[in-house]
């Protein structure tokens, strides 16, 4: 669930009713807290707020904030205590076990499969479908996840240990625990693992076993996939291996490259930033150039820098801003100098050349030139361009012989132009141009059965240039191809759908403003749903599109048709053309 980033809606401190409340509710669904751990994680008179959040698939969820860590978070009404909590009171929630290497797989959000749980000798937990439950790691009572049975104890035994096991809602080192201090998990041995570990020796996974491990795992945007029988069967072949003294250098060599994998998604980020700038200041930036705009150079020179394969995106790093990440590199490593030269605006006017750290850099070999940034459009990021969209024609079966000259076979896609430029070799190289009338092309058998209608097989002996160019794009299958700036082409079948703006009554008198489709454009709901809140001052709420994968509706209080308008024609520059429900904005006189 908190996978990826999630917005925050509001903010405050809490009521002395809800604080009771919620007390209350703790005590009912935690009966092993005894009055004094309940005081401790609700006291009466410390600070506690209360944070709305919308998950990235719009899912409400609200949290519950102690001296600035999450300790509970509730989804349809039911509480659940968060890593914080759990590595206080290990025994909170009843616990299954895993093997390390799953952790990353749970952090990136999947779920935790019964092959990947590792049968205690004193059994497994006993919990019913949908009970609240915890995760933890072989050699460590510390819970590293929470989330809900997907079946009961005694159903996993009757699947044979197949199938999903804890449906994962949060973990260590997803967005949740990042909203706290983000320490780690304290080191609580079990029973099982100090009896494994006598003579000092570290059980640990092979390289081998790690690569069954992952396929042990089934991701959560796909859950309608099932599990092949090699993946629910390949946890019952792992065994413990005992390391021998002679292989413990490699061994920590592997304990190494492991932690470099485990890295959250934020401090891949992070490096991968540090990386761009040193790359781009060392290869890109020339003296003369100074000062630079900021914008101007994550734009022309950071993101050409970018690892090939990968993206370079400023909000998933911990800095979340530009200024905030040069400010950074200017007081940690002194290696840029940025003033506002004119109001509002960032430039980067100074560069050390001489500085240890950007001499001392080497240039990565896997970069990419042509990686670019996300879309997005905020203040100190890399604006919004929009995309070039082209309409294609597809070669159909039909017209396959008229374009086998030119090696377009079936499902090829051509610019209309080409396809007249190669219509026009075929009549050139084939002589059919009639020599009375060059306005006309003689009809050919390969021309007749790719063009004409069985009546007319008898009747047209000839056609206009112009004809002959409608008939044949007519015949083929109209594409799209969207071109984001840097990124390769997006080719679709079909029309592109237009940006969709609706009006719709919620309630006796009350209107709200739905906008779909902004995906297809390379725009983030969630970013316009936020710039739109500001604009309007209205509250705004992101909803999946019923029967549409992977697509988001937003929707603002009131009839903003207007607003929305100015923001997708003059803000993000999308042409009039693509956006769909502009005409029903209301047309009131001027207000006085």
């Amino acid at each position: 669930m908190f996978a990826k980033p999630f917005r925050v809606k509001s903010n405050t401190a809490i009521k002395g009713s809800d604080r009771r409340k919620l007390k209350a509710d703790l005590s009912a669904a935690f009966p092993l807290l005894s009055a004094d751990e309940l005081s401790e994680l609700v006291p009466n008179k410390e600070e506690l707020n209360v944070v709305k959040i919308y998950a990235h698939k719009g899912d409400a969820v609200t949290v519950y904030v102690l001296h600035k860590n999450p300790v509970f978070f509730e989804v349809d009404k039911k509480l659940f205590p968060t890593v914080y909590v759990l590595w206080q009171y290990p025994a909170l929630l009843p616990a299954f076990k895993t093997w390390p290497p799953v952790l990353q797989k749970l952090t990136g959000g999947a779920d935790l499969m019964l092959p990947g749980v590792v049968v205690p000798s004193c059994g497994l937990p006993d919990v019913k479908q949908g009970d609240s439950c915890a995760v933890t790691l072989v050699n460590n009572r510390a819970p590293v996840a929470v989330g809900t049975a997907a079946v009961s104890t005694e159903q996993m035994h009757c699947l044979g240990m197949k199938g999903r096991g804890v449906c994962i809602l949060h973990t260590y080192m997803d967005y949740l625990w990042a909203f706290g201090d983000k320490s780690g998990p304290p080191s609580l041995p079990d029973a099982e693992s100090e009896a494994h570990g006598e003579n000092g020796e570290e059980c640990e996974i092979s390289d081998k076993e790690e690569e069954e491990v992952d396929k042990c795992v089934e991701e959560q945007h796909s859950p309608e996939e099932t599990v092949t029988d090699q993946a629910q069967s390949c946890f019952e072949e792992l065994s413990l291996v005992e390391q021998d003294e002679e292989k413990g250098e490699k061994n920590n060599e592997k304990e190494e490259e492991t932690q470099d994998e485990q890295k959250t998604p934020q401090e891949v980020m992070d490096a991968m930033l540090l990386q761009c700038f040193l790359h781009a200041l060392k290869s890109k930036v020339k003296k003369s150039e100074l000062p630079l705009l900021t914008s101007t150079f994550l734009r022309n020179h950071m993101f050409s820098c970018c690892p090939s394969g990968k993206q370079l995106d400023i909000k998933k790093s911990s800095y979340k801003k530009l200024s905030k990440f040069l400010q950074t590199m200017e007081q940690r490593y002194n290696i840029v100098r940025v003033k506002e030269l004119t109001k509002g605006v960032e430039s980067i006017v100074e560069v050390d050349w001489k500085n240890p750290e950007l001499r001392s850099f080497s240039f990565p070999e896997d970069t990419d030139v042509e990686s670019t940034p996300l879309p997005d459009g905020e203040e100190g990021e890399i604006p919004y361009h929009p995309p070039e969209i082209t309409t294609l024609y597809s070669v159909s079966a039909r017209l396959e012989p008229l374009f086998l000259n030119a090696n377009k076979r079936k499902g090829a896609t051509l610019h209309p132009a080409e396809v007249r430029s190669i219509v026009t070799e075929y009549v050139k190289d084939n002589e059919l141009v009639d020599e009375n009338n060059k306005n006309y092309v003689t009809i050919n058998p390969t021309l007749c059965d790719c063009l004409l209608e069985k009546s007319e097989y008898q009747e047209v002996v000839s056609l206009k240039w112009d004809d002959l160019f409608s008939r044949t794009l007519g015949r083929m299958q109209e594409c799209y191809q969207a071109v984001f700036p840097g990124q390769p082409p997006i080719v679709k079948k079909g029309h592109i759908e237009p940006i969709d703006i609706t009006v719709a009554s919620r309630g006796s008198n009350k209107k709200v403003t739905l906008m779909k489709n902004l995906e297809v454009y390379g725009l983030d709901p969630a970013v316009v749903a936020s710039v739109l809140q500001h604009r309007v001052q209205a509250s705004s709420v992101l909803q999946p599109v019923p029967g549409a994968k992977d697509r988001v509706l937003v929707q603002i209080q009131g009839n903003q048709i207007q607003q929305v308008g100015k923001l997708l024609l003059d803000h993000y520059q999308i042409p009039r053309k693509y956006i769909q429900g502009l005409e029903k904005a209301p047309k009131g006189g001027k207000k006085k």
